[in-house]
């Protein structure tokens, strides 16, 4: 064989074998994007709801893709739910109640934030008080948490509300940035509103606190984190995953108060909120994980007597509350 067969042979060989290897390593890429398995996640644009969307971010390192969708309201997310299209998602406690309630199969895994109201009045009328917003129009988002927090408030002094003429109070139902443009507009007297958004009628100056309503049976709300029954149930690995995730971005964001406020004011606001915004919103909300069914209960309560969201079979909180995944996930990171 002469010399020049043999380098050629030689190379045949080395082009098979680096044939091979790429044809090896295209197996496991795509190995690899397979075990990175799809969560389908629904989430709102609020400063607490943050880290929450920051959970995206960190699912390579979580051996998870998650695929984020951005609602309304807490609502439009449980109707997401039940089409099939979201394995969990992240919600204000009233519509996970108002969605269990209608039978939405779904559970509590989480809360994510606490806080996020604030009573906010009109410079000039002199509101200092609930028992002031008598014979004043007031907004709120209907079926919101702030909602049930109004009405528990004016239940405790007695008063009336509706949103045609001749209660106490006149309800008017806009959505959390309607309702801010509503005030600029001298169109309401008062709100009671989410965050960042009264952060920003206060900073701005067409808006005054009043107080933050926390002195109800509720305390402060705690938002939730729901689950779907199946995807709970069905595919336990990748929701222990999802935990993990969840504990660790929110983690992030309650040790590092840098992080949380470039990646909102810059990936989710673009911008549009400055650091004053951010810092007195994440004051009145700030991130957290538990949740309790004696919370949900109390919720739960609160809204039957309110009458806000029209339950019609209340659900018992021990049924659908359920913090394994949680305290698992919280276990494994040492998260206390």
């Amino acid at each position: 064989m002469t010399a020049g067969m043999t380098a050629g042979m030689t190379t045949v060989w080395t082009a098979r074998r680096l044939c091979g290897a790429v044809a090896l390593a295209a197996v496991v890429a795509a190995g690899t994007v397979q075990a990175q398995e799809v969560v389908r996640l629904g989430n709102l644009k609020l400063a607490h709801y943050g880290a929450v969307a920051y959970i995206k971010e960190l699912a390579p390192q979580c051996g998870i893709k998650v695929d984020e969708k951005a609602f309304a309201k807490g609502l439009d997310v449980m109707q997401a739910i039940i089409a099939g299209e979201l394995d969990v998602g992240a919600t204000a406690s009233e519509a996970a109640i108002s969605g269990r309630a209608s039978g939405v199969p779904i559970y509590v895994v989480a809360g994510f934030a606490r806080g996020g109201a604030r009573l906010v009045g009109r410079p000039g009328l002199n509101i200092q008080g609930i028992k002031d917003l008598k014979g004043k129009k007031v907004g709120v988002t209907r079926g919101a948490i702030q909602e049930v927090l109004l009405m528990a408030e004016l239940q405790k002094f007695g008063m009336t509300a509706d949103s045609v003429p001749g209660k106490d109070v006149q309800l008017i139902y806009l959505s959390y940035p309607d309702l801010n443009q509503a005030m600029l507009g001298k169109n309401i007297d008062a709100m009671m509103q989410s965050e960042p958004q009264s952060s920003q009628a206060i900073n701005k100056g067409f808006g005054v606190e009043v107080m933050k309503p926390y002195d109800t049976p509720i305390g402060e709300p705690i938002r939730t984190m729901v689950m779907s029954e199946a995807f709970y149930k069905e595919k336990p690995t990748l929701a222990e995953k999802f935990m993990r995730c969840f504990v660790r971005a929110t983690k992030t964001f309650i040790d590092n108060h840098a992080v949380a406020e470039k990646y909102v004011r810059e990936s989710i606001f673009k911008g549009q909120l400055s650091k004053d915004d951010f810092d007195d919103a994440i004051g009145n909300s700030p991130y957290m994980y538990d949740i309790t069914p004696v919370h949900i209960q109390v919720t739960t309560d609160t809204m039957v007597k309110t009458g806000v969201g029209r339950l019609g079979r209340a659900p018992l909180a021990r049924d659908w509350v359920k913090t394994d995944l949680l305290d698992e996930a919280k276990k494994a990171l040492n998260v206390k």
